[in-house]
């Protein structure tokens, strides 16, 4: 079955609401087996709005309409289906009614604009909504030039009537009619962009069932592995297969799957092995960076954060010569504290020019030390160097600095 969906409203077209609706349909779709192939948005226009149903009738199984089934002159979906099938509205008495009593409950009489709401036609029957006014439609008929059935279903904006109505309403009606289901998962990457990611995955994309696609995401490049098939357990069998190969390409690249964060996978790390851990943050673009993320866990001892060394050093209470080092000051931090090992990330940024202030070319260092790492005690390090908005700089250097924790203790556990 193909589906698509149509978001109605013009608060939508001028960016005032979000359209979340049509994201919560396209999942529960996927569930139910049934390929959404496209999503719209249009405006509370009568004309523009029989035209892109009149394209999803043509194109799609099924249609799923949010918004424009209120009682105001702006409220035009059923006005444009009707339009579209060339049928004629009537009142549904019922329907009329339960909204006379609806109001009258509340102590109003109920605005005869809202008698609207209480409109049919004879291809559609109504689909409850005991938490609004706006009854949906549930529209079914052939396809004058294919013969095809077609199904239309038109539901409230509103997100929670609308959710509601899909849930208890429309998903019962449309479970029988699909003979399959889609399940992904999502393989999440740190370290390596886009583009050569795709590179090591480029003939692992070509395969119809299951799919594979890269997304570049705020955390670092999603995989998504997509498979259709009769029962959840099949799906998932043939997920299983390809991710196997994705993960055989990139390796401890891959830093988590579907909702694990950098954040939540360190920080489980750190909490198996029992690593008692310590954070210095020194520069402007490196406070938060990591402690806003690992600072509330109950293994980090301590965390301080300063905008330069000189001030570190003094609030460590420390000696600090003219060419004391990062490494030399998580030394010093690791000993008062007692610390199994200290993640420490600095970080120097400059504008690029004094008309775009807020682009930046930020560098930072970062060092981890390690009790076990030998007399040096540095385990790893790095230089990073990035051309980007001064808004992102502590984003890019903190995950960057939580890969080379997770990368460390990956290896560590390895060991063991």
């Amino acid at each position: 079955m193909r589906a698509e969906i149509v978001s109605i409203g013009t608060e939508l077209l001028l960016g005032t609401i979000t359209d979340t609706n049509a994201a919560f349909l396209a999942q529960r779709l996927a569930g139910l087996g049934i390929d959404c192939f496209y999503v719209s948005q249009v405006g509370d226009n009568q004309d523009r709005l029989v035209e892109v149903l009149g394209r999803a009738w043509d194109r799609s199984d099924l249609t799923i309409t949010t918004g424009g089934l209120g009682p105001t002159q702006d409220d035009l979906t059923r006005e444009a289906i009707a339009a579209l099938l060339a049928e004629t509205p009537h009142t549904d008495l019922a329907t009329e009614a339960l909204l006379r009593a609806f109001f009258q409950r509340r102590g109003y009489v109920m605005p005869e604009r809202n008698l609207k709401q209480a409109m049919l036609i004879p291809s559609a029957s109504l689909l409850n909504n005991p938490v609004g006014t706006a009854p949906g439609w549930w529209v079914e008929r052939k396809h004058s030039a294919t013969g095809s059935a077609r199904i239309i279903v038109s539901m409230p904006g509103v997100p929670f009537e609308m959710k509601r109505m899909w849930l208890e309403e429309v998903e019962p009606r449309l479970r029988p009619l699909t003979s399959s289901i889609i399940v992904s998962r999502t393989l999440k990457v740190a370290g390596i962009g886009e583009s050569s990611v795709e590179e090591m995955v480029a003939d692992l994309m070509t395969g119809a069932n299951p799919t594979l696609a890269p997304y570049a995401k705020r955390d670092g490049v999603h995989l998504r592995i997509t498979a259709k098939a009769a029962d959840e357990d099949s799906a998932r069998g043939m997920i299983s297969v390809l991710e196997e190969q994705v993960r055989a390409r990139l390796g401890d690249s891959i830093f988590g799957a579907d909702e694990e964060t950098p954040q939540s996978v360190v920080a489980g790390l750190l909490r198996e092995r029992g690593i008692r851990f310590a954070l210095l943050e020194v520069g402007e673009g490196a406070i938060g960076s990591v402690s806003s993320h690992l600072g509330g866990n109950p293994s980090c001892l301590a965390t301080i954060s300063a905008p330069n060394l000189h001030t570190l050093a003094r609030i460590m209470n420390v000696e600090r010569g003219a060419e004391t080092s990062l490494q030399e000051t998580a030394t010093a931090f690791q000993a008062q504290t007692g610390a199994d090992m200290v993640l420490a990330l600095s970080v120097t940024s400059m504008p690029i020019s004094d008309s775009d202030a807020g682009s930046v070319y930020a560098d930072a260092e970062i060092v981890l030390r390690s009790a076990n790492g030998g007399d040096e005690g540095e385990i790893a390090s790095a230089k990073h160097s990035w051309r980007t908005a001064q808004s992102e700089v502590s984003r890019l250097f903190g995950l960057a600095a939580l890969n080379m924790l997770r990368r460390y203790l990956l290896a560590e556990k390895a060991k063991v």
